[in-house]
């Protein structure tokens, strides 16, 4: 760990020179290959130097100026979510063969590191009910558009159908991912009361589709008609690529339940902090079949030539291990400290753990949803089953209430009119384990004294 005492310690102009000669350049500027006609001919418009103390005084105030679930009080969610972190999370993640975010390379002689990835394969497999397990991604988004990749690969098919019930910013980041890929189209499938409607599915969905892409529970935190649409799907010769929400899986189906071909997620929730948006951890489930067309990497179980148990990387298909023709992606990190993080989280639980977890998700939230939806110019939005996420519409502005709430130290939720032109005065409130009661009264007194 960062000792918080550490402070960086400039060159000397002497020591400065003394390196140069060592080098023997004669300035700084020899060392840099940028043309001088793309340099910077004048100083940097910046505010004049401060000491070391007013510095760190300066950059205190700057960093009070954010607000954080710590401080306020938070029902916000879309994709980010605070639940409580076991200690065991900080305690392993802490330790110093382990502190790093990056991808091991000589992997094969960081056999712990290899073991902690083999064991959240695993572990993300059980969660998932799928058959094999890659050694994560970068996040829940790009998560989705790699499971898009992969099934136009599979299916030999370019066009990807889409809910717009999916988070909007996984919509974004897949349109992006195909952006540059030829005669491929991506078709969104419209809402029909906060779900994806059934009539617009069926009739986009054709022999030329690769797949169609959900979220479970979706954006708006209802619980669509998955295993409806994997049928129609494999009718068609189509895959069916699931993102989940992992805490979700503690008591609803899971994607091999539904009949998914590819699940996908954001495993941010596993025992990594909100962080404000990072760094995150996505990961990715397939069928044996398809093993061989996963993103990323894979650690496999095996023995060396004496029989002794040890680990390897299995599967590669990356680009800077094989032909980039043949490679299945770019991905060159796998979020390897983030996904310890969800490996030691999900140990610490276990089943038992996870689906009390769940539960308790799912009465806070439905406590909250009935007190809410009580007050005067606040009412149920749909009228679907939800996990930890609901919609309610309000006779008021979002943008207005939110306002109030945070004035009483309270981030209330998320204002769906910035994501969907249709859902003007929506709010999306999120709750989870670590809402007691009198937090969820807080909120309630605060919505009933807006006027």
């Amino acid at each position: 760990m960062r000792d918080e005492n550490f402070e960086y310690i400039p060159n000397t102009p002497k020591e400065e020179a003394e390196m140069l000669a060592a080098i023997g350049a004669a300035s700084f500027d020899d060392l840099l290959e940028i043309p001088s006609g793309f340099r910077l001919k004048r100083p940097l418009n910046l505010p004049a130097p401060l000491s070391q103390m007013e510095l760190k005084r300066e950059m205190a105030a700057l960093a009070n100026k954010n607000r954080n679930a710590s401080d306020t009080l938070s029902f916000l969610g879309g994709g980010s979510y605070d639940h409580f972190i076991p200690s065991t999370v900080g305690h392993v993640i802490g330790r110093s063969e382990f502190y790093t975010a990056y991808t091991p390379y000589q992997a094969e002689l960081s056999q712990g590191l290899l073991q902690t990835i083999y064991e959240y394969q695993s572990m993300i497999c059980q969660l998932t009910d799928m058959d094999v397990s890659g050694a994560s991604l970068y996040d829940g988004a790009s998560a989705l558009a790699e499971g898009a990749l992969m099934a136009m690969r599979v299916t030999k098919r370019n066009t990807i159908l889409v809910a717009r019930s999916v988070h909007p910013h996984y919509r974004q980041v897949l349109k992006t991912y195909l952006s540059g890929l030829p005669n491929t189209l991506v078709k969104e499938i419209d809402l029909d009361e906060g779900r994806l409607a059934m009539a617009a599915f069926e009739s986009a969905m054709d022999e030329s589709v690769a797949a169609v892409l959900i979220q479970q529970p979706n954006f708006l935190g209802h619980l669509e008609e998955a295993e409806a649409f994997a049928e129609k799907v494999h009718a068609k010769g189509g895959l069916l690529v699931m993102a989940v929400d992992p805490i979700s899986l503690g008591v609803l189906k899971t994607p091999g339940e539904y009949g998914a071909d590819i699940a996908v997620g954001e495993g941010q929730a596993l025992g990594n902090a909100i962080s404000y948006g990072g760094p995150y951890v996505g990961f990715f489930a397939t069928r044996q079949s398809m093993v061989r067309q996963i993103p990323g990497r894979i650690v496999g179980a095996t023995v060396d030539v004496q029989g002794r148990p040890g680990f390897c990387l299995t599967l590669q298909t990356r680009e800077q291990h094989i032909k980039r023709e043949r490679a299945t992606s770019n991905i060159c990190t796998n979020q390897a400290l983030n996904a310890l993080a969800a490996a030691v989280y999900l140990a610490t639980l276990g089943k038992q753990g996870l689906n009390e977890v769940a539960r308790l998700c799912i009465a806070k939230s439905h406590e909250a949803f009935e007190q809410i939806t009580a007050l005067p110019g606040f009412h149920a939005a749909f009228p679907y089953p939800f996990f930890k996420e609901f919609v309610v519409k309000t006779d008021r502005p979002v943008s207005e209430i939110l306002e109030k709430l945070l004035a009483k130290d309270i981030f209330g939720g998320i204002d769906l009119g910035s994501y969907f032109p249709e859902l003007q005065n929506h709010l999306l409130i999120c709750l989870t384990e670590k809402h007691r009661s009198d937090d969820i009264k807080r909120l309630v007194e605060g919505l009933a004294a807006i006027r």
